[in-house]
């Protein structure tokens, strides 16, 4: 099986396409203000750019990419957490 290249090879072309597209989708839905999604736009269009050079740098930037945008609250796929906001945390001591 180790023949396969999709087991051996993360940054194929193909999955780094459909991870860009993915992104694209998650940033267009992001709720945040029109200059913070203009931003976060033009990042996504740099790593578009690398994609052409350099699949595995462009994979790498990518990753970071969906990284910061999982961090980001009110993003719709981002991670779940078990406390919808911080207001119904309680507080410490």
């Amino acid at each position: 099986m180790a023949a396969d290249n999709r087991l051996t090879d993360s940054a194929s072309p193909e999955e780094l396409a459909r991870r860009l597209r993915d992104a694209h989708r998650r940033v267009r839905a992001l709720a945040v203000s029109p200059a913070e999604r203009a931003r976060f736009a033009r990042r996504l269009l740099a790593i578009c750019e690398v994609s052409k050079r350099d699949i595995p740098h462009a994979a790498t930037r990518l990753s970071a990419f969906l990284n910061d945008l999982d961090a980001l609250p009110g993003d719709p796929d981002g991670p779940e957490y078990d406390t919808p906001s911080r207001q119904n945390i309680a507080s410490g001591d």
